[in-house]
This record gives structure tokens, C-alpha cells and sequence, in this order.
């Protein structure tokens, strides 16, 4: 199924892992990880750019273990840790609802340009923005939600937010090919991305609410992040950054399951399986979505409960807790193709089905 997809040009490489009680059952690496400007096999450590699983495998991870500790409330306006919220059309934002995606704020908007370039000014510009609608009220899936997480976590613990994920998550499980900024070393080793930023580029020239911005990448995305606000934050952010292998996603995602974690307690890990967004449009639980949201990616055969992530580089991580299972599958569907980038769902939800029904019949 893979090897068609690679075939008719949806993505250049995939590879898969699936895993039952930490232990990889099926896995292999199919196509290219570079086809440009010169070309590498995809091989299991072919590291990618996770895109926003950063949100629930780092940001997640990490609100989740504060929330353990008592030093992070779920239920408290974010305008407690971040000044520039401590105002009246955004109080009532809560921790859990930037977790959720309900926080009313709008899904994306550039950074690089509303900031005017200024690092420092990101926390007040997305202040600034007006919500998209009341807090609470729907889930809309918003980057700018876990890029306040992201800050968020660094005011609390006064570490930056690489460092925070190296000291609490990355050295703790002995990861040695998951960072944020890879380093040239590492360059052959990952799989490339888009060439310049232009899908971003099409969406901020059609919006005629922001002004002309010239300072496009234009060059081949391949060892540094492909998102364009984290990009502009420094390459480590709430909602995107991350890159990692096959192999070491998956020790990351073990975490989640209370029989197998080393990180959080069981009943912290029972955070993940929670629908706590019970009547609105989609069901979500902390950091994750649920399978019982319609038409989510899990596909139709993994349980209600299950939990999952997607990156819009081609990723996807699915976790069906009880059965210690972790379905992994990367791609880099940004690379080596003209817009519009290959919808890639229907793929993901066959693969689930293809991986499930195996793993019945192992």
C-alpha cells in the first residue's frame, strides 16, 4: 500500500513501525529521504521532522508531568503565567483549553510577521489577536495554542524549551537522534522537506489583512525545521520542531501508557484517554486527539479511546493504550512534489487497519 503511494507521487518515503508492549512487530523503510538536491534511501534511522507531534510528545509530555508534580493547573487562566493574557478578552483561557485546542484562539497566523520579526514580541502579538470565537465553545485545532505552551513551560521552570525537553524527556530515555536544531552532522540523516516555505508564502499573500513580507526561505528545507513560525522562534517551539527516528518516537510515545511509562504516573496517563471536550465537535483529551472523533485518522479500527497526533510534514503517531500498542508511521510528503501536498488520511487510516488486523492474526 506504501509502495503505491510512493508510486504515484504522494510522498518519497514512509517508514513504519508498529509496536504491542514496547516491542516493534512490524517496521521497514520504503522509498527516498532525499531526492533533492541529491538523493538518500530512506532506511528505520531516518530521522524526520515530526511537525506537530512536537505538540503532544514534548508539550504534552511536559505539561503533563508539571500537572503531576502540582507546579501547572490545568484549569487556570494562562493569564496567571502569562502576563500579556492577564487581560479582559482572554482571562478565561485555561491551560486545558490550549491543550484541547478550545482557547478560542485562531489556528494560525505568521508570527514572522505579525511580530514584526521580533522574537520577543510572539507572546503579545498573539495577546493582541482577536479570538476566533468564545473559549470553551469548539475545538479549533490552533497552532498559536501550543506556542503559548511552549512559552508557558519556559516561564515556569525558567529553562528554555529545548533545554526543558533534553533535561525532562531526551537524556531521561537515553534518546541519541531526537533534538530540536539538528546539527550539520546529522544532515544526512533526515529526511528533506519542502523547497522554500511557499505553501505559507500562498497563504500569507492571499491574506489581505497582513502586510508584504520579503524574507521568504527560498532553498531547500532539509536539516532544519520546515514550519515556518518555529523556524522564526529559533527551531524549537510548542507546536513544532521536533525530529527524531522511528525507534526513538516510539520510546517517547511508550511513555503515554501507564504500564509501560517512565516519565508520568498511571493515573497521569489516564489524562490521555479522557474526552474533555464531551458535546463539541471533536473529542479531545490532553494534547491528543481522541478516535472517537468523526473522520479522525485512527481509522475504524482502533477502539474509541485510542489517541493520536498528526504532523503536517507527513507523521502520524496512534496509541491504543490498554493494548500497549503504538502505531508509527513518517513521511515527508513536503518533499519532492509541487502544491497542492498530497492529503494523506485515507493513507493513514488504511495503514492502521492494515497494522490492527495484523497484529490480531500475529
Amino acid at each position: 500500500m506504501l509502495s503505491g503511494r510512493i508510486a504515484a507521487g504522494d510522498f518519497p518515503s514512509a517508514v513504519y513501525l508498529v509496536a504491542e508492549n514496547r516491542r516493534p512487530i512490524f517496521s521497514d523503510a520504503l522509498g527516498d529521504a532525499v531526492r533533492e538536491p541529491e538523493k538518500h534511501a530512506a532506511s528505520l534511522d531516518t530521522i524526520y521532522d515530526l511537525a506537530s507531534l512536537t505538540k503532544p510528545l514534548v508539550t504534552g509530555l511536559l505539561c503533563a508531568r508539571l500537572v503531576q508534580s502540582g507546579e501547572l493547573t490545568l484549569d487556570s487562566s494562562i493569564g496567571n503565567y502569562l502576563l500579556e493574557f492577564d487581560r479582559s478578552d482572554k482571562s478565561l483561557i485555561t491551560v486545558r483549553q490550549l491543550l484541547t485546542h478550545t482557547s478560542g484562539l485562531p489556528a494560525w497566523r505568521p508570527l514572522y510577521i505579525i511580530a514584526n520579526g521580533e522574537r520577543e514580541a510572539a507572546i503579545g502579538a498573539i495577546a493582541n489577536h482577536p479570538l476566533a470565537y468564545k473559549p470553551g465553545a469548539r475545538v479549533v485545532y490552533s497552532d498559536l495554542g501550543f506556542i503559548l505552551l511552549g512559552f508557558l513551560l519556559q516561564k515556569l521552570t525558567g529553562v528554555p524549551f529545548d533545554q526543558l525537553a533534553r533535561r525532562e524527556i531526551f537524556d531521561p530515555l537515553q534518546l541519541q537522534a531526537t533534538f530540536f536544531n539538528p546539527a550539520l552532522a546529522h544532515r544526512t540523516e533526515v529526511a528533506a522537506c519542502e523547497s522554500g516555505n511557499q505553501y505559507e508564502r500562498d497563504m500569507c499573500e492571499l491574506d489581505p489583512q497582513l502586510p508584504t513580507y520579503s524574507d521568504w526561505r527560498t532553498g531547500g528545507i532539509w536539516g532544519e525545521v520546515h514550519d515556518g513560525n518555529a523556524y522564526f522562534l529559533g527551531g524549537a517551539a510548542g507546536h513544532a520542531g521536533l525530529f527524531s527516528t522511528a525507534g526513538e518516537t516510539l520510546r517517547i510515545a511508550n511513555q503515554f501508557i501507564g504500564g509501560l511509562t517512565k516519565l508520568l504516573s498511571p493515573e497521569s496517563c489516564a489524562l490521555f484517554r479522557q474526552n474533555m471536550t464531551e458535546g463539541l465537535n471533536e473529542a479531545r483529551s490532553l494534547g491528543w486527539q481522541l478516535a472517537a472523533t468523526r473522520e479522525s485518522t485512527a481509522g475504524p479500527s482502533l477502539p474509541p479511546d485510542a489517541f493520536g497526533h498528526t504532523g503536517f510534514t507527513g507523521t502520524s503517531c496512534w496509541i491504543d493504550a490498554p493494548r500497549r500498542r503504538v502505531y508509527l508511521l513518517l513521511t515527508n510528503r513536503t518533499h519532492a512534489r509541487k502544491l497542492p501536498f498530497a492529503n494523506i488520511n485515507q493513507v493513514r487510516r488504511d495503514f492502521h487497519t492494515l497494522a490492527a488486523n495484523a497484529l490480531t492474526t500475529t
